[in-house]
């Protein structure tokens, strides 16, 4: 019996349906497939990324050269000599306060000391006893040698009494030293000056015990001279070839505002501190007027010969530990790598860097604790590159 056309009709319309409905579904799962993983791969670029950690990086500053160097330095008398005393005893008076110009051999003070003038007269005492006993032997050895010829001596005597001549001749020289001993320092009672200059300390009044030839404790005087002043600096290692001896230099003081007195620089420890990794220097200042003290703080200007270019960073860059100061810079794989460096001057806020860096060096501006040298990392505001990506 033949087939009704429409049933047929119906049938292949059922089939194709079918057909559609399963590429629907195949391309449905299969995009729901690629969806996940894409969303997987994402998800994989995310974490990785957020492993590596993101740092802000800059270039060293560049300071053009400077034909000066500013550095704190300190003002000292040219010469300072602490009075102490020789001889012990009790202070008589003095005559001279601090502020007081003085003279070399101007007498500053007086010493009472009554036992050193008793331990004189005793010395005085056995001298003249000592000369006495060396004169009665001379007379004897005399009076023996008159003697001899006629044998009333032996020669065992004469020897006898010479060398007893002898002996008594030396105690009289002992006797005589002390006494020169004692009598030099009975002139010490009398404190006087050194040299020309100024009183700056007094340490003592009347009445005082002074305990003399310890050199210890404070001085009963100290007498500077102020006509001319030393001024030491502290000059870093990186620009001691730009200072020569003889150059020159301003100092300035915080009671002269906006004025500069003129110094040469006299000399140079010609070594270098290695706490401080800088080199004393030793400047020459004319004081006549006496307007400069001894023991002020003073902004001293050094002019230079010459410098090369200095690098500046942040101070929040530089890295100290064990192995010394370093600076952690990102190098052309992104990956960081520390660099030891040497600081020229410490600016505060900013860090002038005298060996150890380039130019285009990109350096961490604050690195993250524990970070180690190799370490990748993702500098910040940069959009990752291919070739960062196939290094992940």
């Amino acid at each position: 019996m033949p087939s009704d056309p429409s049933v047929q009709i119906s049938q292949r319309k059922l089939r194709l349906a079918g057909i559609v409905a399963g590429i629907v579904i195949v391309v449905v799962v299969v995009t729901g497939i690629v969806l996940r993983e894409n969303g997987n791969a994402r998800l994989r670029e995310w974490t990785d990324a957020q492993a590596i950690p993101t740092v802000a990086v800059s270039k060293p500053g560049v300071k053009t050269p400077s034909a000066h160097l500013t550095l704190p330095g300190r003002i000292e008398a040219y010469y300072r000599a602490p009075i102490y005393a020789r001889v012990s005893g009790y202070l008589k008076n003095w005559y001279v306060d601090i502020g007081a110009k003085v003279k070399a051999g101007q007498l500053l003070a007086e010493i009472d000391a009554p036992d050193l003038d008793q331990q004189l007269l005793q010395a005085r005492a056995d001298l003249a006893n000592a000369e006495a006993a060396s004169k009665l032997s001379a007379a004897t050895l005399k009076r023996r040698q008159t003697l001899l010829a006629s044998n009333f001596v032996s020669l065992q005597e004469i020897d006898e009494r010479t060398a007893d001549l002898s002996s008594k001749n030396a105690q009289v020289k002992a006797m005589q030293a002390n006494v020169d001993r004692l009598q030099a320092l009975i002139g010490y009672k009398r404190v006087e000056a050194p040299f020309d200059g100024v009183v700056t300390e007094r340490n003592t009044d009347v009445g005082a015990l002074i305990n003399g030839g310890t050199g210890t404790g404070a001085a009963m005087f100290v007498v500077s001279d102020i006509k001319k002043l030393r001024v030491y600096v502290n000059v870093p290692q990186s620009y001691l070839s730009a200072i020569k001896v003889g150059g020159t230099a301003s100092i300035e003081v915080p009671e002269y505002k906006g004025r500069s007195f003129p110094a040469t620089v006299e000399s140079s420890s010609q070594a270098v501190d290695v706490g401080s990794g800088t080199s004393r220097m030793q400047l020459l200042l004319d004081n006549a007027g006496g307007e400069l003290r001894p023991g002020s703080y003073a902004d001293v200007t050094l002019n230079l010969t010459s410098e090369s270019n200095l690098l500046t960073i942040p101070s929040s860059a530089l890295i100290f530990n064990q192995d010394g100061l370093s600076v952690a810079v990102v190098d052309d794989d992104d990956r960081i790598r520390f660099k030891k460096v040497t600081i020229a001057r410490d600016l505060g806020r900013e860090i002038e860097i005298a060996t150890g860096l380039k130019a285009q060096d990109r350096i961490v501006v604050t690195p993250a604790d524990g970070v180690v040298d190799g370490d990748k990392v993702r500098i910040a505001g940069q959009q990752p590159t291919e070739k960062t990506s196939s290094a992940q």
